[in-house]
């Protein structure tokens, strides 16, 4: 392994954590475990693009929630840039959250 390749997996890891920092403000879990986060690419060059949803087109976060996670993870070392897409296909359902979020939820 060259010093070259970069260790995809480490800093996805790393984006992870970083993301389960951000909280949708209306409902006490992060939003990847919420299930919000679809995708997270990361290229050679260190450019991060995260694919991901809101729990509704009018979610009153739409606006900053999207902001806060691309900051977060550009502020990560090994980021040169983060872009964060919004799409609602497929539409959001409780079905994304995880088992830790729908215990948290009182839904299990």
């Amino acid at each position: 392994m060259s010093d070259t390749t970069i260790d995809t997996a480490a800093l996805g890891d790393k984006i992870v954590r970083v993301i389960k920092t951000i909280y949708d403000p209306e409902i006490p879990v992060d939003i990847y475990e919420l299930g919000l986060i679809y995708d997270v690419f990361v290229n050679e060059d260190y450019d991060v693009k995260i694919l991901m949803t809101l729990t509704s087109p009018n979610c009153p976060v739409a606006e900053t929630l999207p902001m806060e996670v691309e900051e977060k993870v550009k502020s990560i070392n090994e980021v040169k840039d983060a872009e964060v897409e919004i799409t609602f296909d497929p539409p959001w359902s409780n079905d994304l959250m995880s088992e830790e979020a729908k215990l948290e939820l009182g839904m299990l």
